[in-house]
C-alpha cells in the first residue's frame, strides 16, 4: 500500500508535539536562531566539500562552510587536534556534524529553545544511524581527545569550549 501524501508532515508534527518543539509547518525549511545561522534558508552556491549537500537550500553561509573545514575554526575557537593529530577519517565525522548543524534547514523536529548569550535555539537528540555511529567509532578509535568526559573539567576562560559542548548537545 502506498503512503498517502501528507503522512511525512503528520509524522513530523507528532514528533514535534512529543518533544515540545516547533509546530508542524515550522519543522522543515527553517533555520535555528543561533550564532552562525542565516535567518531563512536559501541557496548558497559556494558551499563545498562536506557542506555541499545543502547548497540548494542552506542555513549556513559560505564563510561558515569554510570555518567548518578549518583545523582551528573561528566558529567555536576549538581545535580537534588538541591532543595530537586527529586522523583525517575521524575529523571528517566532526566536520560533517558541523555542516549538518550549521547548514541543514530540516532539523525542526529537534530544535529546542535555549537561553544563552549567543543563541536562542539548539538541536537535541538528533538520531544517528547505527551504520554512521559504527563508522564514526571505527574511524576515530585511534584518535585521542585527552579528555575522559567532554561534559566537564575544561579550563577555558574564553567560553569557547562551552559553545562547542552546547553545539554537540552534550549538556
Amino acid at each position: 500500500m502506498m503512503p498517502q501524501p501528507g503522512w511525512g508532515l503528520l509524522f513530523l508534527s507528532l514528533m514535534a508535539m512529543a518533544h515540545g518543539v516547533r509546530k508542524g509547518h515550522d519543522l522543515l525549511n527553517v533555520c535555528m536562531d543561533a550564532k552562525h545561522h542565516k535567518a531563512e534558508p536559501g541557496p548558497e552556491d559556494g558551499l563545498h566539500q562536506q557542506c555541499s549537500p545543502w547548497k540548494k537550500n542552506a542555513c549556513c553561509t559560505v564563510n561558515t562552510n569554510h570555518g567548518a573545514h578549518e583545523d582551528t575554526s573561528y566558529l567555536y575557537r576549538f581545535n580537534y587536534n588538541h591532543c595530537g593529530k586527529m586522523t583525517p577519517a575521524c575529523k571528517r565525522h566532526f566536520i560533517q556534524d558541523t555542516c549538518l548543524y550549521e547548514c541543514s534547514p530540516n532539523l525542526g523536529p529537534w530544535i529546542q529553545p535555549v537561553s544563552s548569550s549567543w543563541r536562542r535555539e539548539r538541536i537535541l537528540n538528533v538520531p544517528l544511524c547505527r551504520e554512521d555511529c559504527n563508522q564514526w567509532w571505527e574511524d576515530c578509535q585511534s584518535s585521542y581527545t585527552c579528555k575522559e568526559n567532554w561534559h566537564k573539567g575544561w579550563n577555558w576562560t574564553s567560553g569557547a569550549l562551552s559553545e562547542l559542548i552546547d553545539h554537540l548537545g552534550l549538556v
